[in-house]
């Protein structure tokens, strides 16, 4: 394992569920002292793509073998990545509920991307007045409503 560790907290918007959409992370890293903002925005999406996307993006700003501590308040990425996934899998993308399991496409990249990590995985309560999860439900918001007044 690389000596680097970082901690990720990640968010994602949506105005209208589909509507448009912002994720954003922040990036942290432990041992040189730094902090990177990552954001961006999609036209026609979901709060759940928003959420996922967010993770990958951050994932891939960070070196291979890295070890992490992801901050979510995504209950559905933490129950998504921890406990549905592997049944997912298993049972060729259909979820307890029999249907196509949603956004497969972001869960296979962020499952092939775990795959390179040391990854923690915590959720933390929204606007519960986390610093760094406020900064990063803001800057999404942000993206989401920048693209709502176009």
């Amino acid at each position: 394992m690389n000596d680097l560790e970082y901690v990720i907290y990640t968010d994602g918007a949506c105005l209208g569920n589909p509507g448009p959409g912002g994720w954003a992370a922040i990036i942290i890293n432990k041992n040189l002292d730094f902090k990177k903002k990552k954001y961006g925005s999609e036209l026609l999406t979901t709060n759940n793509r928003m959420e996922l996307t967010a993770i990958i993006k951050a994932l891939n700003s960070v070196p291979r073998n890295s070890s992490l501590i992801i901050f979510t308040d995504s209950k559905y990425v933490i129950n998504g990545i921890e406990l549905w996934i592997t049944k997912w899998k298993n049972n060729n993308w259909i979820g307890s509920n029999k249907k196509k399991v949603k956004n497969k496409d972001l869960w296979l990249s962020l499952d092939e991307l775990t795959k390179d990590f040391n990854i923690e995985w915590n959720w933390v309560k929204g606007h519960s007045g986390n610093e760094n999860n406020e900064l990063v439900d803001q800057l999404a918001r942000e993206q989401a409503t920048k693209l709502n007044r176009v």
